[in-house]
This record gives structure tokens, C-alpha cells and sequence, in this order.
């Protein structure tokens, strides 16, 4: 489970350094439809949440096929972009550490479970296509992916190095 380790020590790496961005480059949108950093974490955030639901329930589910959540319409009614950055970025990491105790605790034969039975190619930052076999170690080892790939993006817009 080197996905796990990896979220910890990029969640452990990723918070003092977000602490450090300044307050102009973390609220700045780099275009008129695009996240600023703030909302970027928020997402991170809504992200932890719909996850952990969906790991959670994954030990009494036949099948891998959870609901998913209009991740725009999130960030904007929880109005991120004016949220306090040090309570965001603590929630952000407090829930991703949660998060990876979570994921640690689920049994081997839940997380290596293959089934066709999934919704990956909706819900997935990499899709899996409808009918190929998936398993909740996949999807949890995406969570990771996307959670890093969000940080490279607020790299991006604020100009500092996250991870």
C-alpha cells in the first residue's frame, strides 16, 4: 500500500509549504472560470469527503459504483475562495491524514476485490473503462493521482513549489 505512505508524506511535505503562499497568489484565478489555489484546496477538501464515504462503504458493497458530486457547484457553496487559509489548509490535511488511516484499515479482500461492477470511468480522476475489471486499491491509489496532480496545478497558479 505505497499509497498510502505516499499521501501522508506528500499531505505532511505540502501543508507548511501552502501555509507559506501569500495571500494575493493563493487567492489569485488565473483565468475568469478557474479555481485559485484556495479553491483548488477546497476542492481537495470535497474531494477527502465524497472519498471517505466511498471507502467506507466499499466493505459492505458487492460492487464499486458510488454516487458522484458537481465538484463546481461544491467550491462555490462553500465559498472557499473567502474561507480562512490556515483552517482550510488544517481541515485539508487533517481530513487527508484521517484519509489514510482509512484506507490503511480496509482488509486486503475489499481493497483487491476485481469487479465490472463499478462507475471509475464517471467517477475517477483516470478513468477505467465501464466493463474493464477494478478494485478499491485502483481507485484509492487514484485519489492519490488526483490529489498530486491539483498540487502541481496550484504550483501553477501561485508560482510556488507545493510538492
Amino acid at each position: 500500500m505505497d499509497y498510502v505512505h505516499e499521501l501522508v508524506t506528500t499531505v505532511q511535505r505540502a501543508a507548511p509549504v501552502l501555509l507559506g503562499i501569500p495571500e494575493p497568489r493563493r487567492a489569485h484565478r488565473p483565468a475568469p472560470r478557474a479555481w485559485s489555489a484556495k479553491e483548488i484546496v477546497g476542492h481537495l477538501v470535497d474531494s477527502a469527503a465524497n472519498n471517505h464515504q466511498r471507502f467506507v462503504r466499499a466493505h459492505w458493497q458487492e460492487d464499486l459504483v458510488f454516487p458522484g458530486y458537481a465538484q463546481d457547484r461544491w467550491v462555490e457553496a462553500q465559498r472557499y475562495q473567502e474561507a480562512p487559509w490556515p483552517e482550510l489548509v488544517a481541515l485539508w490535511r487533517g481530513y487527508n491524514l484521517h484519509l489514510a488511516r482509512v484506507m490503511a484499515a480496509v482488509p486486503a479482500a475489499v481493497r483487491l476485490r476485481s469487479t465490472t461492477r463499478h462507475n471509475f470511468h464517471e467517477i475517477a480522476w483516470q478513468p477505467v473503462p465501464a466493463a474493464a475489471p477494478a478494485t478499491l486499491e485502483w481507485f484509492m491509489n487514484d485519489y492519490v493521482g488526483h490529489l498530486r496532480h491539483h498540487l502541481r496545478q496550484i504550483e501553477q497558479v501561485t508560482g510556488q513549489a507545493v510538492i
